[in-house]
């Protein structure tokens, strides 16, 4: 009998279609084409961009090797690079020896095959208060700070690209986050489309999962001046403007073209790139919706922040709750 268990059929498929492609690519780049006349064009017409492209054909061009044209399926980055506890149970030890970074570093190399680096090692440090680094941000500013905790959140849109996905959505995917100013907690929530009233929803998931899980509460949200946020002529008959409205959240709106008003969340949707986005594949959108769940927890309640100190915004916030 036929043993179907490690069916190649995919990956058949993945491979023929890459190699169609880069002939048609090559074609192009050598202006032989007789469909594209730019690989602009090429790009758009098969739903890529160069990004994505680039890797898989320079990838397989070092190799010559057509394993290289599938994708190189792995975790994000957060899920791994987290120090384990008994490791940083040892830098800490060998801090206790008066040792510096490298020193500790080069123990480690002894002991064993895969020690942290020295940059690693300092952030373990600094999250024990072993470091002699003064702190970020003096104590001053910090109290003032600490006064406005919930009082302004920042809401905002993030479109996925279809690349990250084996098996591609049949509509566009928006992420919707909301950000705490203060204490940096933040929620995200996908879309499908960035229709006002999918956008009302998303954001009114996100305020309530702040609320039951932090005890948040907010005074006002700053958005763009997206369709999907803002009806400034007839707001009680806007979806987002009216879910404001009800739950008494004064709206203010960034200016037009200055992103750095929303600066909070813009560089959230950067430090999720990096640690969660760039260079992962994940099977479909549900498998996207379960690492970004968990992103949000390490996010907010394990990852160093370094606006906040060097301590997550949980326990960012639980020190406002204390003082």
């Amino acid at each position: 009998m036929r043993d179907n268990s490690f069916d190649r059929t995919i990956e058949r498929n993945y491979v023929q279609k890459w190699r169609f492609l880069i002939k048609e690519y090559e074609q192009v780049k050598a202006g032989q084409s007789e469909t594209f006349a730019s690989v602009g064009a090429f790009y758009r017409h098969h739903g890529t961009c160069s990004q994505t492209f680039r890797k898989y054909y320079n990838r397989y061009l070092r190799s010559g090797c057509e394993d290289d044209l599938l994708p190189h399926k792995r975790g994000p980055r957060w899920a791994a690079r987290r120090m384990s506890a008994a490791v940083e149970a040892e830098v800490a030890v060998e801090r206790q020896l008066g040792l510096n970074r490298y020193e500790i570093y080069a123990v480690l190399a002894e002991r064993r095959p895969d020690p942290p680096s020295p940059s690693a090692i300092y952030r373990a440090l600094k999250r024990q208060g072993l470091n002699r680094h003064a702190k970020p941000m003096p104590e001053e500013i910090r109290r003032i700070i600490r006064q406005k905790a919930g009082e302004l959140g920042h809401v905002d849109l993030h479109l996925l690209s279809r690349d990250l996905f084996l098996t591609p959505p049949k509509g566009d995917i928006y992420l919707v986050g909301v950000i705490c100013t203060c204490t940096r907690l933040v929620w995200v929530e996908m879309v499908t489309g960035k229709k006002a009233l999918a956008v009302m929803f998303a954001t009114l998931k996100a305020l309530n999962t702040l609320n039951q899980r932090y005890g948040l509460h907010f005074s006002e949200l700053m958005t763009d001046n997206g369709a999907e946020c803002v009806g400034r002529s007839k707001p009680q008959e806007h979806p987002f403007e009216t879910l404001l409205l009800n739950l008494g959240i004064k709206h203010r709106y960034a200016g037009p073209y200055r992103p750095q008003t929303n600066g909070k969340i813009e560089r959230f949707w950067r430090s999720l790139g990096e640690d969660m986005i760039d260079d992962t594949t994940f099977e479909d959108v549900d498998h996207f919706s379960h690492e970004l769940l968990r992103y949000m927890i390490y996010y907010n309640e394990m990852r160093p922040h370094q606006a906040l100190g060097g301590i997550p915004p949980k326990a960012f916030l639980d020190t406002l709750i204390v003082n």
